[in-house]
Protein backbone atom coordinates (compact mmCIF):
# COMPACT_ATOMS: atom_id res chain seq x y z
CA UNK A 1 0.00 0.00 0.00
CA UNK A 2 1.43 3.39 -0.60
CA UNK A 3 -0.04 6.71 0.83
CA UNK A 4 0.95 10.35 -0.08
CA UNK A 5 -0.05 13.70 0.84
CA UNK A 6 -1.28 16.13 -1.81
CA UNK A 7 -1.57 20.01 -0.94
CA UNK A 8 -3.54 22.14 -3.38
CA UNK A 9 -6.05 25.62 -3.83
CA UNK A 10 -9.48 23.51 -3.60
CA UNK A 11 -10.60 19.99 -3.38
CA UNK A 12 -11.45 19.66 -7.54
CA UNK A 13 -7.59 20.47 -7.88
CA UNK A 14 -6.49 17.86 -4.92
CA UNK A 15 -8.67 15.35 -6.90
CA UNK A 16 -7.12 15.53 -9.59
CA UNK A 17 -3.46 15.16 -8.31
CA UNK A 18 -4.56 12.45 -6.80
CA UNK A 19 -5.98 10.67 -9.38
CA UNK A 20 -2.98 11.78 -12.04
CA UNK A 21 -0.39 10.14 -9.49
CA UNK A 22 -1.81 7.62 -7.96
CA UNK A 23 -4.51 6.31 -10.52
CA UNK A 24 -8.54 6.09 -10.44
CA UNK A 25 -8.00 3.58 -7.59
CA UNK A 26 -6.88 5.48 -4.88
CA UNK A 27 -9.29 6.49 -1.72
CA UNK A 28 -8.63 9.94 0.23
CA UNK A 29 -8.37 8.86 3.48
CA UNK A 30 -8.25 12.39 5.60
CA UNK A 31 -8.46 15.61 4.22
CA UNK A 32 -8.27 19.22 6.07
CA UNK A 33 -9.40 22.94 5.43
CA UNK A 34 -6.99 25.39 5.85
CA UNK A 35 -8.29 29.05 7.24
CA UNK A 36 -6.19 30.96 4.84
CA UNK A 37 -7.36 28.87 2.14
CA UNK A 38 -6.79 25.42 0.39
CA UNK A 39 -6.79 22.14 1.57
CA UNK A 40 -4.50 18.89 2.12
CA UNK A 41 -5.68 15.54 1.40
CA UNK A 42 -3.82 12.18 2.39
CA UNK A 43 -4.67 9.50 -0.42
CA UNK A 44 -3.63 5.90 -0.07
CA UNK A 45 -3.53 3.45 -3.02
CA UNK A 46 -3.39 -1.07 -2.24
CA UNK A 47 0.16 -1.90 -3.91
CA UNK A 48 2.92 -2.92 -1.67
CA UNK A 49 4.99 -0.90 -0.22
CA UNK A 50 8.32 -0.82 -1.23
CA UNK A 51 10.68 0.76 1.53
CA UNK A 52 11.25 1.77 5.02
CA UNK A 53 10.00 5.07 4.27
CA UNK A 54 6.16 3.97 2.74
CA UNK A 55 6.07 1.45 5.94
CA UNK A 56 6.56 4.92 8.17
CA UNK A 57 4.01 6.55 6.58
CA UNK A 58 1.59 3.53 6.94
CA UNK A 59 2.27 3.73 10.46
CA UNK A 60 1.64 7.36 10.63
CA UNK A 61 -1.51 6.55 8.37
CA UNK A 62 -3.12 4.72 11.17
CA UNK A 63 -3.29 7.20 14.07
CA UNK A 64 -6.14 9.95 13.96
CA UNK A 65 -6.18 12.24 11.39
CA UNK A 66 -5.85 16.06 12.77
CA UNK A 67 -8.41 18.06 13.68
CA UNK A 68 -9.37 20.97 11.21
CA UNK A 69 -8.62 23.21 13.80
CA UNK A 70 -4.95 21.76 14.33
CA UNK A 71 -4.54 22.21 10.91
CA UNK A 72 -5.74 25.09 10.29
CA UNK A 73 -3.14 26.16 13.10
CA UNK A 74 -0.28 24.84 10.66
CA UNK A 75 -0.93 26.21 7.77
CA UNK A 76 -0.97 29.93 9.87
CA UNK A 77 2.35 28.87 11.48
CA UNK A 78 3.51 27.66 7.85
CA UNK A 79 2.05 31.28 6.41
CA UNK A 80 3.70 33.06 8.95
CA UNK A 81 7.41 31.68 8.77
CA UNK A 82 6.76 32.28 4.99
CA UNK A 83 6.35 35.99 5.64
CA UNK A 84 8.94 36.20 8.04
CA UNK A 85 11.71 35.08 5.46
CA UNK A 86 10.14 37.46 2.74
CA UNK A 87 10.65 40.45 5.16
CA UNK A 88 6.89 40.99 4.93
CA UNK A 89 4.54 41.96 8.11
CA UNK A 90 2.74 39.57 9.76
CA UNK A 91 -0.89 38.96 8.46
CA UNK A 92 -3.37 40.06 11.42
CA UNK A 93 -6.58 38.58 10.89
CA UNK A 94 -9.04 41.04 13.14
CA UNK A 95 -11.30 38.66 15.60
CA UNK A 96 -15.17 39.54 15.36
CA UNK A 97 -16.24 40.78 18.31
CA UNK A 98 -19.28 39.07 20.25
CA UNK A 99 -22.77 40.25 19.77
CA UNK A 100 -25.63 39.15 20.83
CA UNK A 101 -27.67 40.40 18.07
CA UNK A 102 -25.66 39.66 15.09
CA UNK A 103 -24.78 36.13 16.10
CA UNK A 104 -28.60 35.33 15.95
CA UNK A 105 -28.44 37.06 12.59
CA UNK A 106 -25.94 34.63 11.37
CA UNK A 107 -27.93 31.72 12.61
CA UNK A 108 -31.34 32.27 11.06
CA UNK A 109 -28.97 32.94 8.23
CA UNK A 110 -28.53 29.41 8.06
CA UNK A 111 -32.08 28.97 8.73
CA UNK A 112 -31.33 26.80 12.01
CA UNK A 113 -34.36 26.05 14.45
CA UNK A 114 -35.60 29.68 15.79
CA UNK A 115 -34.97 27.87 19.33
CA UNK A 116 -31.64 26.61 18.75
CA UNK A 117 -30.54 29.63 17.58
CA UNK A 118 -31.60 31.35 20.87
CA UNK A 119 -30.59 28.94 22.81
CA UNK A 120 -26.52 29.12 21.42
CA UNK A 121 -26.77 32.57 21.10
CA UNK A 122 -27.63 32.72 25.04
CA UNK A 123 -24.90 30.47 25.76
CA UNK A 124 -22.17 31.88 23.74
CA UNK A 125 -23.56 35.41 25.37
CA UNK A 126 -22.63 33.60 29.44
CA UNK A 127 -19.16 32.36 28.24
CA UNK A 128 -18.14 35.94 28.14
CA UNK A 129 -15.95 35.45 25.55
CA UNK A 130 -15.46 38.40 23.84
CA UNK A 131 -14.43 36.48 20.20
CA UNK A 132 -17.16 35.48 18.23
CA UNK A 133 -16.01 32.19 16.95
CA UNK A 134 -14.87 31.23 20.34
CA UNK A 135 -18.02 32.15 21.87
CA UNK A 136 -19.89 30.04 19.55
CA UNK A 137 -17.52 27.16 19.94
CA UNK A 138 -18.31 27.14 23.74
CA UNK A 139 -22.03 27.19 22.83
CA UNK A 140 -21.86 24.08 20.73
CA UNK A 141 -19.46 22.53 22.54
CA UNK A 142 -22.18 22.36 25.16
CA UNK A 143 -24.47 20.55 22.81
CA UNK A 144 -22.11 18.93 20.81
CA UNK A 145 -20.31 15.94 21.22
CA UNK A 146 -17.68 13.98 19.01
CA UNK A 147 -16.68 10.51 18.21
CA UNK A 148 -15.16 9.36 15.14
CA UNK A 149 -15.07 5.79 14.07
CA UNK A 150 -12.46 3.86 15.00
CA UNK A 151 -11.86 1.33 12.23
CA UNK A 152 -10.08 -1.35 14.16
CA UNK A 153 -12.99 -1.41 17.00
CA UNK A 154 -16.15 -1.62 16.29
CA UNK A 155 -17.51 -5.32 14.80
CA UNK A 156 -20.26 -3.91 13.18
CA UNK A 157 -22.70 -0.92 12.31
CA UNK A 158 -26.08 -0.60 11.56
CA UNK A 159 -26.62 2.66 9.18
CA UNK A 160 -30.25 4.00 9.53
CA UNK A 161 -31.92 7.11 8.02
CA UNK A 162 -34.39 8.36 5.33
CA UNK A 163 -34.12 7.78 1.85
CA UNK A 164 -31.70 9.49 -0.21
CA UNK A 165 -29.23 10.83 2.21
CA UNK A 166 -26.60 8.41 1.10
CA UNK A 167 -26.45 5.66 3.55
CA UNK A 168 -25.19 3.06 0.56
CA UNK A 169 -22.15 5.67 -0.05
CA UNK A 170 -21.73 5.98 3.75
CA UNK A 171 -21.30 2.61 3.85
CA UNK A 172 -18.32 2.26 1.00
CA UNK A 173 -16.60 4.93 2.87
CA UNK A 174 -16.72 3.34 6.27
CA UNK A 175 -15.35 0.16 4.24
CA UNK A 176 -12.81 2.01 2.13
CA UNK A 177 -11.83 2.95 5.97
CA UNK A 178 -11.47 -1.01 7.73
CA UNK A 179 -9.72 -1.96 4.45
CA UNK A 180 -6.79 0.32 4.66
CA UNK A 181 -6.71 0.25 8.31
CA UNK A 182 -6.14 -3.63 7.56
CA UNK A 183 -9.52 -5.32 8.35
CA UNK A 184 -11.66 -7.64 6.39
CA UNK A 185 -15.37 -6.02 5.48
CA UNK A 186 -18.00 -7.41 4.90
CA UNK A 187 -20.64 -5.22 3.05
CA UNK A 188 -24.54 -6.45 4.22
CA UNK A 189 -27.23 -5.18 1.90
CA UNK A 190 -30.58 -4.95 3.49
CA UNK A 191 -32.40 -2.76 1.03
CA UNK A 192 -33.53 -4.99 -1.61
CA UNK A 193 -36.53 -2.22 -2.61
CA UNK A 194 -34.46 0.41 -2.95
CA UNK A 195 -33.67 0.96 -6.89
CA UNK A 196 -30.33 0.26 -7.97
CA UNK A 197 -29.09 -0.21 -4.25
CA UNK A 198 -28.27 -3.54 -3.84
CA UNK A 199 -26.22 -3.27 -7.74
CA UNK A 200 -24.35 -0.36 -5.84
CA UNK A 201 -23.52 -2.46 -2.58
CA UNK A 202 -22.18 -4.81 -4.63
CA UNK A 203 -20.07 -2.26 -7.22
CA UNK A 204 -18.37 -0.74 -3.99
CA UNK A 205 -17.72 -4.14 -2.42
CA UNK A 206 -15.82 -5.58 -5.60
CA UNK A 207 -14.05 -2.80 -5.77
CA UNK A 208 -12.88 -2.75 -2.24
CA UNK A 209 -12.27 -6.06 -1.87
CA UNK A 210 -14.94 -6.97 0.40
CA UNK A 211 -17.56 -9.63 1.16
CA UNK A 212 -20.82 -8.88 0.19
CA UNK A 213 -24.48 -10.18 1.02
CA UNK A 214 -27.90 -9.20 0.87
CA UNK A 215 -30.06 -9.82 3.49
CA UNK A 216 -33.93 -9.34 3.09
CA UNK A 217 -34.95 -9.36 6.88
CA UNK A 218 -33.85 -8.84 10.64
CA UNK A 219 -32.89 -12.63 10.91
CA UNK A 220 -30.73 -13.00 8.17
CA UNK A 221 -29.16 -9.50 8.95
CA UNK A 222 -28.26 -11.04 12.64
CA UNK A 223 -26.78 -14.01 10.76
CA UNK A 224 -24.90 -11.94 8.43
CA UNK A 225 -22.66 -10.31 11.67
CA UNK A 226 -19.96 -12.05 11.94
CA UNK A 227 -18.43 -13.01 15.50
CA UNK A 228 -15.16 -12.23 14.12
CA UNK A 229 -13.28 -9.25 15.38
CA UNK A 230 -10.99 -9.41 12.47
CA UNK A 231 -13.79 -8.63 10.37
CA UNK A 232 -16.53 -5.25 10.16
CA UNK A 233 -19.82 -5.55 9.20
CA UNK A 234 -21.25 -3.18 7.44
CA UNK A 235 -25.18 -2.64 7.32
CA UNK A 236 -26.83 -0.83 4.72
CA UNK A 237 -30.23 -0.60 5.19
CA UNK A 238 -33.66 0.65 3.35
CA UNK A 239 -34.59 4.13 4.08
CA UNK A 240 -37.34 5.42 6.39
CA UNK A 241 -38.54 8.04 8.42
CA UNK A 242 -37.92 7.40 12.09
CA UNK A 243 -40.68 9.75 13.36
CA UNK A 244 -42.65 6.91 12.21
CA UNK A 245 -44.15 4.75 15.58
CA UNK A 246 -44.62 1.70 12.81
CA UNK A 247 -41.20 2.73 11.28
CA UNK A 248 -39.62 2.71 14.96
CA UNK A 249 -41.00 -0.43 15.62
CA UNK A 250 -40.27 -2.28 12.69
CA UNK A 251 -36.41 -1.35 13.02
CA UNK A 252 -36.42 -1.63 16.85
CA UNK A 253 -35.29 -5.62 16.85
CA UNK A 254 -32.40 -4.44 14.78
CA UNK A 255 -31.60 -1.55 16.93
CA UNK A 256 -31.13 -4.39 19.62
CA UNK A 257 -28.93 -6.81 17.46
CA UNK A 258 -25.78 -7.99 19.97
CA UNK A 259 -22.56 -6.62 18.99
CA UNK A 260 -23.84 -3.94 16.57
CA UNK A 261 -23.86 -0.55 17.02
CA UNK A 262 -27.18 1.35 15.61
CA UNK A 263 -25.62 4.33 13.15
CA UNK A 264 -27.80 7.49 12.15
CA UNK A 265 -27.28 8.90 8.86
CA UNK A 266 -28.56 12.28 7.96
CA UNK A 267 -28.32 15.01 4.79
CA UNK A 268 -27.21 18.62 5.73
CA UNK A 269 -29.53 19.43 3.26
CA UNK A 270 -32.81 19.03 4.06
CA UNK A 271 -35.13 21.49 6.53
CA UNK A 272 -33.13 22.33 9.81
CA UNK A 273 -36.30 21.79 11.92
CA UNK A 274 -37.15 18.55 9.82
CA UNK A 275 -33.40 17.34 10.71
CA UNK A 276 -33.58 18.07 13.99
CA UNK A 277 -36.74 15.93 14.63
CA UNK A 278 -35.16 12.80 12.28
CA UNK A 279 -31.97 13.06 14.45
CA UNK A 280 -34.15 13.24 17.64
CA UNK A 281 -36.31 10.54 16.61
CA UNK A 282 -32.79 7.98 15.51
CA UNK A 283 -31.74 8.95 19.06
CA UNK A 284 -34.71 7.52 20.11
CA UNK A 285 -34.47 4.44 18.67
CA UNK A 286 -30.93 3.63 19.20
CA UNK A 287 -28.19 5.92 17.67
CA UNK A 288 -25.39 6.64 19.48
CA UNK A 289 -23.66 8.47 16.30
CA UNK A 290 -24.16 10.50 13.32
CA UNK A 291 -23.17 11.13 9.98
CA UNK A 292 -23.75 14.02 8.17
CA UNK A 293 -23.89 13.79 4.49
CA UNK A 294 -24.05 16.72 1.89
CA UNK A 295 -22.06 19.38 2.79
CA UNK A 296 -20.74 19.82 -0.64
CA UNK A 297 -24.18 20.84 -1.89
CA UNK A 298 -25.46 23.09 0.26
CA UNK A 299 -24.73 26.57 1.19
CA UNK A 300 -26.96 26.66 5.27
CA UNK A 301 -25.74 24.71 7.66
CA UNK A 302 -28.77 24.99 9.60
CA UNK A 303 -29.41 20.97 9.27
CA UNK A 304 -25.90 20.41 10.38
CA UNK A 305 -26.41 22.42 13.83
CA UNK A 306 -29.62 21.06 14.33
CA UNK A 307 -28.81 16.99 14.23
CA UNK A 308 -25.31 17.58 16.23
CA UNK A 309 -27.49 18.67 18.76
CA UNK A 310 -30.31 16.43 19.18
CA UNK A 311 -28.17 13.79 22.15
CA UNK A 312 -25.69 11.80 19.59
CA UNK A 313 -22.60 12.43 19.01
CA UNK A 314 -20.91 13.46 15.48
CA UNK A 315 -18.78 10.73 14.26
CA UNK A 316 -17.82 12.15 10.96
CA UNK A 317 -19.39 15.01 7.84
CA UNK A 318 -19.24 14.17 3.77
CA UNK A 319 -18.54 16.49 1.23
CA UNK A 320 -18.91 14.20 -1.62
CA UNK A 321 -21.05 11.35 -2.81
CA UNK A 322 -17.88 9.45 -4.23
CA UNK A 323 -15.91 7.27 -2.19
CA UNK A 324 -12.88 8.98 -3.01
CA UNK A 325 -14.01 11.66 -0.77
CA UNK A 326 -13.80 10.07 2.38
CA UNK A 327 -15.29 10.76 6.35
CA UNK A 328 -13.87 14.38 7.69
CA UNK A 329 -14.15 15.38 10.94
CA UNK A 330 -15.53 18.48 12.80
CA UNK A 331 -15.29 20.35 16.18
CA UNK A 332 -17.45 22.31 17.78
CA UNK A 333 -14.37 24.98 17.23
CA UNK A 334 -14.19 23.73 13.27
CA UNK A 335 -18.18 24.00 12.82
CA UNK A 336 -18.20 27.44 14.66
CA UNK A 337 -15.56 29.08 12.03
CA UNK A 338 -17.52 27.69 9.16
CA UNK A 339 -21.18 28.99 10.37
CA UNK A 340 -19.49 32.53 10.58
CA UNK A 341 -16.82 32.31 7.84
CA UNK A 342 -20.00 30.81 5.21
CA UNK A 343 -22.14 33.87 6.54
CA UNK A 344 -19.48 36.33 5.65
CA UNK A 345 -18.73 35.09 2.50
CA UNK A 346 -15.33 33.85 3.18
CA UNK A 347 -15.24 30.34 2.26
CA UNK A 348 -16.95 28.97 -1.15
CA UNK A 349 -19.70 26.01 0.48
CA UNK A 350 -20.53 24.88 -3.33
CA UNK A 351 -16.79 23.94 -4.35
CA UNK A 352 -16.88 20.75 -6.24
CA UNK A 353 -15.43 18.06 -4.10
Amino acid sequence: MQLRTFIAKDMREALGQVRHEMGPDAVIIASQRAKGGGVMVRAAFDAPATNAHEEAELVEAAEPAPTEAIADFAQSYHDGLIRRLRGEPALQVPAKTFNRAELLTILRGHRAPEALAHQLAEAAEKSALSDMTLALASALDRRMQTAPLVPGISQALLLVGPSGVGKTAVAAKIAAHARLAGRSVKLVAGDTAGAGAVARLETFAQHLGAEWVVAESAEAIAEAVVADESILTVIDTAGFDPRSAKARTAYAALARLPDVEAMGVVSATGDAEEISEIAGALVTLGAKRMIVTGLDVTRRLGALVASVTQGAALAHVTRSPFVSGGLETLTPLSLSRMLIEAANGQIDRGSPQ
